[in-house]
């Protein structure tokens, strides 16, 4: 095809390569309405197939992306109404138990190289805190702040693809907005800009990793802020200051559990290590969580605590070696 879009009907085999083309920003779109990579996985399957059976609709073949994601919108939307997932109070990350990580690799081949309409994963658009933060949103508010200000839809586009008013529409983005000042820290407000991970990141992410894998307390203590806070979805434990975090360090640097090895990577934009153990009397170490961190001034601000089990997603083995 060259890359030019066929002549509409398109057969079963050009819609699949088509709509391919725009699996990875989709999927991205789905994972910032439903703040689960599952449940976005799922939600693109049902678009795609949505799509196919729709396909005779679809008047204009240039007009594929637009149409996806509208599709894609709606699917999300009767997700959220289907499961009710909207968080009715929020205190933090632990409120959105069904929070989990986006790897970074995948953030970074949204699209294929050259593609038209090429998508910018923005880092504050994509944070676990303003990611948990938007479940907070009712589903228009939320669809509705994706729309306006991730994608740059026009009010009247997304007024049409909910079916609301303009005033309404741009009532609801006011109301969103309203909610992200009040919800998110300080040092994430500026949300629309996209830098790079810092110096001090970096730092701060490999004295992480040196700390827990020498089992050094106090340098990982020096580490963090005294408001740390750690949680751990799904299971929606909250550690909130350094004193209810200590027991914690001390417990892994202990030994009792056996030895560690992590390997850095990179979650939602965010530094993260992979933490593999090795359990007394094992001969490898074993995937055992992901830690994400949020860093503020030099420091580690705020860990989020996945299982294991991501770590397939992020390329990651699930055992390593000696």
């Amino acid at each position: 095809m060259d890359g030019a879009l066929p002549e509409l009907p398109w057969s079963e085999n050009e819609f699949a390569a088509l709509a391919e083309r725009h699996r990875r920003e989709l999927h991205v779109h789905c994972y910032r309405m439903l703040g689960s990579f599952d449940d976005a996985e799922d939600a693109v399957q049902e678009t795609i197939l949505r799509a196919w059976r729709a396909r005779s609709t679809l008047e204009r073949p240039e007009n594929l992306r637009a149409w996806l994601y509208k599709i894609a919108s709606n699917t999300c939307l009767d997700a959220i109404r289907r499961r009710d997932r909207r968080v009715s109070s929020y205190e933090s990350i632990a409120d959105v138990t069904w929070l989990q990580p986006y790897p970074d690799h995948l953030l970074d081949a949204t699209v294929a190289p050259g593609d038209p309409g090429e998508v910018l994963v923005e880092r504050e658009t994509i944070e676990l805190t303003f990611l948990a933060v938007i479940q907070v949103l009712p589903a228009p508010q939320r669809a509705t702040l994706i729309l306006r200000e991730m994608l740059g839809w026009s009010a009247k586009e997304t007024a049409e693809l909910l079916e609301l008013s303009v005033p309404a529409v741009n009532s609801a983005l006011q109301r969103a907005r309203a909610t992200l000042r009040e919800q998110l820290p300080s040092e994430g407000r500026e949300l629309w800009s996209s830098p790079e991970a810092s110096e001090a990141e970096r730092r701060a992410l490999a004295g992480f990793i040196d700390a827990h894998q020498r089992g050094d307390t106090d340098a990982a203590l020096a580490l963090i802020a005294d408001d740390v806070r750690v949680t751990m979805p799904p299971q929606g434990y909250l550690f909130d200051g350094r004193a209810a975090v200590t027991p914690l360090i001390e417990r892994a640097h202990s030994g009792a559990d056996g030895e560690w090895r992590l390997v850095p990577t990179a979650a939602n934009r965010q530094p993260a290590a992979a933490s593999y153990l090795r359990a007394p009397g094992d001969d490898a170490f074993r995937a055992f969580k992901l830690d994400v961190l949020r860093i503020a001034d030099g420091k580690v601000a705020e860990v989020t605590t996945f299982g294991g089990d991501r770590l397939e997603v992020f390329g990651l083995p699930p055992t390593l070696l000696d």
